[in-house]
This record gives C-alpha cells, sequence and structure tokens, in this order.
C-alpha cells in the first residue's frame, strides 16, 4: 500500500466510526449517505476548512502544522495509539534523507539484559524488539512459550504464530484479542518506521498466507500494548490468567522485555510453580542428553 492510500484510509475510517451523536452534533433526520461523520463535520470539529480537510484526507499530510493535527485527533476521538500513528504519517510525509531514518529494531539482546532476565527466576520473562521476533528468554517464559517455540522458523515470532500456526488457536485462550492486538501493533511500528525491511517482508508474508491477517490489516486499527491480562492455556499445566507489564529499553530502542505475574494464592500462582518445575525437569534431561547444562537465559541471534 502506498503511503497517501494508507492515509486516506486511516482517515476515512476513523472518521466512519464516529456518530454525530458521539461528536456532540446535532443528529439531523432522514437517511445519511455515509457512515459516520461527513467531512464537513470533521471540518467544522478541527476548525479546517473543506479544502484543507480533503487534501489531508487524500493523502497529503506533508507541511500540515502540529496544531492541525491536534485539532484533527480531537475531532477524531483519537487514542494515544492513533494519535501517534497520526503523526508517524505525517513525518513519513516528509521526505526524509537516510542518514536520518530511524535503525531496524535490534535483532540481539545485549549482556545486561539477558542478565536482567536471568535474575528473574520466578516470573516468565522475556525480550522481543518491534517486529515480535523472540530474542531473548529465561527458562520460565521458555517453558511457557514451548508451542511457539517448538516452529523451527527462528527467531520465533509472535505474530507468525497467531496466523499461521493453528496451534495458537488452542494456546491463547482469547485467539481473537490477541490476533486483534498483534495487527495493530505491527500496523502502529509500521507507521513508526516506515523502512524496517524485516517488518515489510513480515506484514508481506503474513498479508499473503492468512486472510485472518489481511482482514485486520485492513481495519487500520493500532494500539499500544504496555500492560494488561492473557490468557493462556499450555499444554502442561493447563489454564493461566496473567498480568503483563510491557517495557522499553531507552537505550536499545524498539527492544521490549515482558514480564508475566499472578497474583498469590491463585490457581495461576500454583500452576506457574508447576511451570518451573516441568522446566527444571526439561532443563536436567537436556542436560542429561547432551552432557553440558544449559543456558538460563536464551538469546536468538540472526
Amino acid at each position: 500500500m502506498d503511503h497517501q492510500t494508507e492515509i486516506r484510509e486511516f482517515l476515512t475510517s476513523r472518521r466512519a466510526r464516529i456518530t454525530p451523536e458521539q461528536a456532540g452534533l446535532p443528529a439531523y433526520g432522514g437517511n445519511r449517505r455515509v457512515k459516520g461523520l461527513r467531512r464537513e463535520e470533521v471540518c467544522l470539529l478541527a476548525g479546517v476548512s473543506i479544502d484543507y480537510y480533503v487534501r489531508m484526507e487524500r493523502g497529503n499530510l506533508a507541511g500540515v502544522s502540529e496544531s492541525v493535527l491536534e485539532a484533527l485527533a480531537r475531532a477524531l476521538q483519537l487514542d494515544d495509539a492513533e494519535h501517534d500513528h497520526l503523526f508517524d504519517l505525517a513525518r513519513k510525509s516528509v521526505a526524509v534523507p537516510a542518514a536520518r531514518r530511524r535503525p531496524p529494531s535490534p535483532k540481539a539482546v545485549r549482556q545486561p539484559i539477558l542478565q536482567m532476565l536471568e535474575a528473574i527466576a520466578d516470573a516468565p520473562a522475556w525480550v522481543r524488539n518491534a517486529r515480535h521476533d523472540l530474542l531473548a528468554a529465561n527458562r520460565m517464559a521458555r517453558a511457557l512459550y514451548a508451542p511457539m517455540l517448538a516452529d523451527p522458523h527462528q527467531p520465533a515470532n509472535t505474530a507468525r504464530f497467531v496466523y499461521l500456526d493453528p496451534a495458537s488457536k488452542e494456546f491463547f485462550t482469547d485467539w481473537e484479542r490477541a490476533a486483534d492486538d498483534i495487527a495493530a501493533m505491527l500496523r502502529l511500528e509500521a507507521g513508526r518506521n516506515p523502512f524496517d525491511k524485516a517488518l515489510t517482508e513480515l506484514i508481506g508474508e503474513l498479508s499473503t498466507r492468512s486472510e485472518d491477517f489481511r482482514q485486520r490489516w485492513a481495519a487500520h486499527n493500532v494500539r499500544f500494548h504496555r500492560t494488561g491480562f492473557k490468557k493462556l492455556h499450555h499444554p502442561i499445566v493447563g489454564d493461566l490468567e496473567l498480568n503483563f507489564e510491557a517495557m522499553e529499553f531507552p537505550s536499545d530502542p524498539g527492544l521490549t522485555m515482558l514480564v508475566y505475574t499472578a497474583a498469590p494464592g491463585t490457581p495461576t500462582s500454583d500452576a506457574l510453580k508447576l511451570l518451573a518445575s516441568w522446566a527444571s525437569t526439561q532443563d536436567q534431561l537436556d542436560t542429561h542428553t547432551t552432557g553440558s547444562e544449559p543456558a538460563t537465559t536464551t538469546s536468538t541471534k540472526d
């Protein structure tokens, strides 16, 4: 999809979801020929002329001031992720010299971060890049994500697992939500970092091989994934209801560490203890088979 089409479809999809009532405008009688707000109504709410808004909705955000973008974001009731995405699209409308382009997501994890993962002994903790490649994981995370790590394609990738591996629909109890989240996060990253060749190739692969992904990609939804709740079904320890926190590394742009926890005394807390025991047993089996002690933390490098 070219950049102008991307802008046009994002703005029209946001406009279509808002009714006049939701925007605080009078609801006139009769049949409306458009879904959501009319262009004229967006102009009224944003305080811009119709010609100027038409230019923006046709995909031309070059030279649009921050104040106009802020007004447009308010008119379309964009959330934080959508707001950032709009500004990313505007920045992308201006030619960026190669030297100023954001570098692609890292493919390796520094040793201090690996040591941090190793220090987290009782909770699954792992590091991914913005393409959702799993780059490093502690023992608990390797055990938790064993179904995904079974994929011979390395590094393991959450998006590829969700959309291309049938096992994901059993692993993610709320698979629809997981699929929505992944597509929305990839869309956000594509707007933020359009020159990441590996990201473009991943999106192309998913678009070619998954109708579920194509439908969600076409919705132009974007979403942050900073904290929340996951429901998983592990093949060994059963159902898990986990809280998660996602932490970015300012010194390593594009890398995110996720840590999963459960409240003490809950069935999931007991299941995590069982998972830890199973992980330890697996490590002992690996040691017996290979004759060497397995690493507590695994790092994947291309």
